[in-house]
């Protein structure tokens, strides 16, 4: 009888409805977490990275300087849709945050969890600061957790289904969401990479005699090749752009401990033990070591990130596979079976629950464990409300530098160049472009009307020339010119140079290139903001040829 109970549990496990088996709790945890986003994602400004999406969704390709296209596609599609408020541009992060929820809640799943371990992993991806961060802001970290981790679901259900006849098929699923993450964002080479090793290094490695882990090799370098030719007649400007931060050293390189205590923030450092314990059962746990290849791919993609000064949050969409497995592990210890004289080979098999070991009634040791499901996921919850606004716009920037008094670290920095500002610089990056723009403006404004069809507007980053492209519209300014990232491709735009409104200049600089230079001001200052008090210049009679003979000097990747 007790082996006929056991071989029928996993297939009623299997076949629970929608409600029972967890998942309808899940989408409302997403949900939910879509309408906080919705709700706060417009109290302050737009991003920096924001205005350089939305241009280059304007010039539609297939590729840019600073990225891949796919976010840039995305965005001119969503702003068909929706529009260009905030909310609106904002719209596609809220979503991926809010279905990575389900997504870690599905993995934990497919590893063997029931209901509370969906809920237990969900809520750990509800609270990590740095989802929380990818879904109120429109960037390349937004999607990237998505993609990453719909490729672990794709390995996981490749190992789980090696012995059937469709189970080598997922590693063909597993290359298309890789190839479409190399559209999205060049790091998910690594975390392939990582898998590729991890395969190697365990038994799963006969999987390379079978053609569907080919196929899928191929179908994701087919789906990456028109942004591959694309670096390739560009003489590959994202490498150049890589090569160029390195030799500034724009970037804080973090010694080991500390690279790791930042992983343990970004993640919130209440889920630590969860994921950490995630990380071991993929190696100690019988029930998960088949799949220890994600174990091996965790520490090959902390390593390299580590060795080559990647910044700290460049490791975060591999968590959520963590987080899953540990809240599975978790799930086992609580709920010990009935009938069972010892933890049984679900759990993991070392010192980490030795004691559960001497458990003589299980199922009083069980009632006696229930009251830890409630309290594991209100303090959970809980830390994760006290430290929601350092990523979320909860409070006002005033209230904001009054609140970060009282957080118990220091906030990481992860650019020399953001140790001065107020507020951190995902903060201080949505302040500014306003004042930067209407003092374009009143450039804009003196100069004749039969001269501006030949006047362009230089900016000098990004920042500045997608605020002028984006915000400059109600002012009537035309898009902006700069040698800044991919604008440097789109070129001089026809102008002469003979009439110029240069942002962000010296007088020196500009009177070497221009017969006449007029200061007309400096943009109103913003406490808050990174980018402040921008003088604005207007330049008549170019003193170096043409615009276009002048270009190839103004080009800046870094």
């Amino acid at each position: 009888m007790a082996s006929t109970a056991t071989a029928t549990s996993a297939p009623r496990r299997e076949n629970l409805s929608f409600v029972a088996s967890g998942l309808a709790l899940i989408w409302l945890i997403a949900f939910a977490n879509l309408l906080f986003h919705i709700y706060f994602n417009n109290r302050y400004g737009y991003f920096r990275d924001e205005f350089d999406y939305i241009s280059c969704g304007d010039h539609l390709a297939w590729g840019y300087v600073d990225q891949p296209p796919l976010i840039p596609f995305l965005i001119h599609v969503c702003r068909a849709v929706l529009g260009d408020s905030l909310r609106s541009i904002r719209f596609i992060p809220a979503l991926a945050s809010s279905l990575l929820i389900v997504q870690t809640a599905v993995l934990a799943r497919e590893l063997g969890g029931r209901r509370f371990a969906l809920l237990l992993s969900a809520v750990c991806a509800v609270v990590a600061p740095q989802y929380l961060s990818n879904g109120s802001l429109l960037t390349t970290n937004c999607l990237e957790p998505n993609l990453w981790m719909g490729c672990a679901y794709f390995a996981i259900l490749a190992i789980k289904r090696a012995g059937t006849e469709n189970g080598p098929r997922y590693w063909f699923w597993f290359g298309v969401v890789a190839g479409l993450g190399l559209q999205e964002k060049y790091t998910i080479a690594l975390f392939g990479f990582a898998i590729v090793v991890g395969l190697l290094l365990t038994d799963q490695r006969r999987v390379f005699l079978n053609r569907w882990i080919w196929i899928g090799g191929a179908a994701a370098f087919l789906i990456f090749l028109p942004n591959l030719l694309w670096n390739i007649k560009y003489d590959w400007p994202f490498l150049q752009l890589m090569h160029n931060i390195r030799a500034a050293g724009r970037d804080v390189v973090l010694p080991l401990p500390q690279f790791f205590f930042q992983q343990i923030l970004l993640m919130n450092p209440f889920t630590a033990p969860i994921w950490i314990t995630g990380l071991i059962a993929f190696f100690a746990s019988s029930r998960l070591r088949p799949y220890c290849v994600l174990g091996w791919s965790y520490l090959v993609c902390f390593t390299a990130m580590f060795i080559l000064h990647g910044k700290n949050y460049y490791l975060a969409p591999v968590y959520p596979m963590l987080l899953a497995a540990g809240a599975v592990v978790i799930e086992s210890a609580i709920e010990t079976r009935k009938n069972e004289s010892r933890i049984n080979e679900d759990l993991i098999n070392d010192d980490l629950i030795n004691e559960a070991r001497k458990i003589e009634a299980p199922e009083t040791a069980r009632s006696r464990r229930a009251w830890l499901k409630p309290v594991i996921v209100i303090l959970l919850l809980a830390n994760g409300a006290y430290l929601a606004p350092v990523v979320i716009p909860v409070f006002s920037p005033e209230k904001f530098v009054a609140y970060m008094h009282y957080l118990p670290i220091k906030l990481p920095i992860t650019e020399r160049g953001f140790a001065r500002l107020t507020l951190p610089q995902y903060y201080a990056d949505q302040f500014g472009w306003e004042e930067i723009v209407a003092e374009t403006a009143l450039a804009w404004n003196r100069i004749p009307v039969a001269e501006r069809p030949d006047c362009g507007i230089f900016a000098q980053d990004y920042g500045q020339a997608g605020a002028i492209d984006f915000l400059g519209r109600k002012y009537g300014l035309p898009p902006a010119l700069s040698g800044h990232q991919t604008w440097f491709l789109w070129g001089p735009r026809g102008y002469s140079g003979n009439c110029m409104i240069v942002l962000d200049d010296s007088r020196e600089n500009l009177e070497r290139l221009f017969q006449h230079v007029e200061f007309v001001g400096t943009s109103a200052d913003n406490p808050y903001a990174w980018e402040r008090q921008i003088d604005v210049f207007i330049c008549k009679g170019s003193k170096v040829g043409t615009l276009t003979q002048l270009w190839p000097k103004v080009k800046r990747w870094r």
